[in-house]
C-alpha cells in the first residue's frame, strides 16, 4: 500500500507538472473567416457549443490558455470566453493598450438603417443582446473605459428612439439601444474599413407589410453529402423532402407577390457559411428554414418552431399556432436554439421542424401528396399573422 501511494504521488506529480507546462504565455490573435464567433465555455453537443456571439473579421483578442481545438481568451477583467483555433491567426504587429477609451458617438440614418457608430482605439471584442418590453438591443464592449463626452444625434434616424451608455464594469462599455416600436427587424456588428469606428446597423421596418412588398429567404435543410433524418419506413432522406417542401413555400409566396431568395434550389452541398454569407448579400426581410424531426423513441411526436434570440420568438410563435392547425402534437416552441442559421441577427428567422420521420404516423402523412402544400400554407399564414400584428 505504501509503494502505491508513492508511485500515485509522483504521478499525480507528474501530471500537476504537464498542466503547468502546457500553461500559455498569453499573446494576440485577430479573427479569421466569414462567421467567426465566441463560445462561453468547452461544452459541447450535436449543434456545438453555446455560443456567445458573433464577431467581426480582424477583432483582436488575448490568448490565456489552450485547450483542445480552442483557445481561451480574456475578453476583460472579470470575462472569458472560447474561440476555435480555426477562426483565429496570430500577428507580431496587434497591441493592445492598457487602457482602450472610447470616442464620440455619431446616431444617423439612411435608407433601411439606422446607424450608430462609436469611435474605438482598436478593433475589440463585443457581445450583443436582444431587450423586449421595450425593446432594445444592447452591446458590451469589452475592455472598454468610457471616454465620450459627445453623442451626436443627426435627427436622421427614424427607428431608434434613444441611445446611451453605462460602465458597469471598469473596462466593460455597455451600449444601450432604445427602439421605437415593439419589433425587432434585425441589426449588424462590424468595424468601418479603417478599423476605428464600431457600427451597429439597426435595421428599419418595412415601410409595407404586405407579403407582396417582402423579401422573404426560405432555407431547405441540409443537402448533397449532408443527408439529414431518414423515414422510419420509407427510408426517405431528410434532404429531399426539405427541398421539397421548400419549393412549395416558394410557390406559393411568388403566387403571393414575395420576392424569394433559395438557399439551395437542388441537391447541392451548400455549408452554413455558405448560407449566411448568400443571406447577408441578399438583406432579407426575414428567414424560414425547413427541416424535419428525429427521435431514437418512435413514439415522440409534434410539429415545433425555433428561435436563438427573444426579439425573434413573435415570428416563430405566430407560425407554429398555424402549424397546429394541421393537428399535430405540439413539441414547442424552442428558444436559444444552437442552430447556423438561428444566429445572424441580421433578420428575423425561424426554423420549422415540420414533424418526426421517426413516427410512423407522422411519417405517412408528411409523405401524402399535397401535403407540403397545406404546411406551405401554414407558414405563408403564420407570417401573415405576425405581420399584422405590428399595424
Amino acid at each position: 500500500m505504501k509503494n502505491m501511494l508513492i508511485v500515485l504521488f509522483i504521478l499525480a506529480a507528474g501530471a500537476m507538472g504537464k498542466a503547468q507546462d502546457s500553461t500559455v504565455k498569453p499573446f494576440l490573435v485577430k479573427t479569421i473567416g466569414p462567421l467567426p464567433y465566441l463560445e462561453y465555455g468547452t461544452g459541447d453537443d450535436r449543434l456545438g457549443g453555446a455560443k456567445m456571439t458573433y464577431l467581426d473579421t480582424n477583432v483582436v483578442l488575448k490568448v490565456v490558455d489552450s485547450t483542445g481545438t480552442d483557445y481561451k481568451v480574456q475578453l476583460s477583467k472579470y470575462h472569458i470566453a472560447y474561440v476555435s483555433k480555426a477562426n483565429v491567426a496570430a500577428d507580431s504587429g496587434l497591441r493592445l493598450g492598457n487602457e482602450n477609451l472610447s470616442g464620440s458617438w455619431m446616431v444617423s440614418g439612411e435608407g433601411k438603417y439606422d446607424l450608430v457608430s462609436i469611435s474605438l482605439p482598436n478593433r475589440l471584442p463585443y457581445k450583443s443582446v436582444q431587450q423586449i418590453s421595450p425593446s432594445r438591443i444592447v452591446v458590451d464592449l469589452y475592455g472598454v473605459t468610457s471616454n465620450t463626452n459627445w453623442i451626436t444625434q443627426r435627427g436622421t434616424s427614424s427607428f431608434i428612439s434613444s441611445v446611451w451608455y453605462e460602465q458597469p464594469e471598469d473596462d466593460v462599455m455597455r451600449v444601450f439601444i432604445e427602439l421605437g416600436k415593439p419589433v425587432h427587424w434585425g441589426y449588424s456588428i462590424a468595424y468601418d474599413s479603417l478599423g476605428s469606428r464600431l457600427q451597429i446597423k439597426v435595421k428599419r421596418p418595412p415601410e409595407s407589410l404586405r407579403l407582396r412588398d417582402m423579401v422573404i429567404a426560405i432555407d431547405a435543410g441540409h443537402g448533397g453529402s449532408n443527408l439529414g433524418a431518414s423515414g422510419k419506413n420509407s427510408k426517405v432522406l431528410e434532404k429531399n423532402l426539405t427541398l421539397q417542401y421548400a419549393k412549395a413555400l416558394e410557390k406559393l409566396l411568388n403566387q403571393k407577390g414575395a420576392t424569394v431568395v433559395m438557399t439551395r434550389t437542388t441537391d447541392a452541398d451548400v455549408t452554413q457559411p455558405e448560407r449566411a454569407a448568400l443571406l447577408r448579400k441578399a438583406e432579407p426581410d426575414l428567414l424560414i428554414s425547413i427541416h424535419f424531426n428525429s427521435s431514437g423513441n418512435p413514439a415522440v411526436s409534434g410539429t415545433s418552431t425555433y428561435y436563438r434570440y427573444i426579439g425573434f420568438q413573435p415570428l416563430t410563435q405566430a407560425i407554429l399556432k398555424r402549424m397546429l392547425e394541421l393537428n399535430f402534437n405540439n413539441y414547442g416552441n424552442i428558444g436559444g436554439f444552437n442552430f447556423a442559421l438561428s444566429g445572424p441577427t441580421e433578420y428575423p428567422n425561424c426554423l420549422v421542424e415540420v414533424g418526426f420521420l421517426s413516427n410512423e404516423d407522422e411519417e405517412k402523412r408528411m409523405l401524402k401528396k399535397g401535403f407540403d402544400e397545406d404546411v406551405a400554407n401554414k407558414i405563408m399564414r403564420g407570417i401573415v399573422d405576425w405581420l399584422r400584428a405590428m399595424d
